[in-house]
């Protein structure tokens, strides 16, 4: 179902999601609802669109999941913290239409690569990280997700020295705002209430380098959260992304732990 209006009437750009469902049965019996996961593509922060998560999308219906695929806004016309509300937004909505779609709300989680891994990775740690005032107006509770698959993730932008989509998403230099830098880095924002994560990167990735992937992994590790790190040998960060199957389909499986109790 496309072009579902997911932010509020007063927001400033609407925007959309895609929702796939299953043509399985459920598995929680008579409660007849799925688990759902949260899409978000990646693009720098600038550009792409949601039909780069279609192939994951339509993966995830086929294991039984409920797909929101979103788009968001886009630098440098809207800085952070708005692609950060608007996953809020997205994950407030999926709980305000889970009878709708299906849904448990108790089992929502959420995939990402590249930019759309930062920000899944920064809606989670977010929300389960009580002192953050990103939570404010419109994160809490019922936006962190229950599980995170996050590929190609830039988990500490202090360490990406200026680039340019680094600093048109967050509106200046390290050096300007070094504040915003760190608030905008998922790896600052991890509690032991951070949910499970699920990481993937390329070992050849210079856009995203593994080491982002194991420097996060290790404060997730800090603070007791389950997580697992699928390294792709020799794979770049496009080649990951778009020859990352045997990773998407761990993935899947630890969505299925998560999310389903099973696998």
């Amino acid at each position: 179902t496309r072009d579902q209006v997911y932010t509020p009437q007063d927001w400033p750009q609407a925007l959309h999601a895609t929702v796939y469902q299953p043509r399985t049965p459920t598995r929680s019996g008579a409660r007849n609802t799925y688990p759902a996961v949260l899409l978000v593509h990646g693009g720098g922060w600038e550009r792409r669109t949601p039909e780069d998560m279609d192939g994951i999308a339509r993966q995830l219906a086929g294991h039984g999941f409920v797909a929101v695929n979103i788009e968001y806004r886009f630098a440098p016309v809207y800085t952070f913290p708005a692609q950060l509300q608007d996953l809020q937004q997205a994950m407030r909505w999926i709980h305000a239409h889970a009878e709708q779609w299906r849904i448990d709300r108790s089992r929502v989680g959420a995939w990402g690569y590249s930019s759309g891994a930062h920000l899944v990775a920064l809606l989670a740690t977010v929300a389960s990280d009580p002192g953050s005032d990103l939570n404010q107006p419109w994160g809490g509770a019922v936006t962190r997700p229950r599980a995170v698959v996050a590929g190609g993730t830039p988990a500490d932008l202090r360490a990406f020295d200026d680039g340019k989509l680094i600093r048109q998403f967050l509106g200046g230099t390290q050096a300007q705002i070094p504040a915003v830098y760190a608030d905008a880095s998922p790896i600052t924002h991890v509690t032991p209430d951070t949910p499970p994560f699920f990481l993937y990167n390329g070992t050849w990735d210079h856009t995203v380098p593994v080491e982002q992937a194991k420097a996060f992994r290790q404060a997730l590790l800090a603070n007791n959260v389950d997580n697992e790190l699928f390294l792709l040998k020799g794979r770049g960060h496009i080649a990951t992304f778009l020859f990352g199957g045997s990773a998407e389909d761990a993935a899947v499986d630890f969505l299925a732990r998560h999310l389903m109790g099973s696998r």
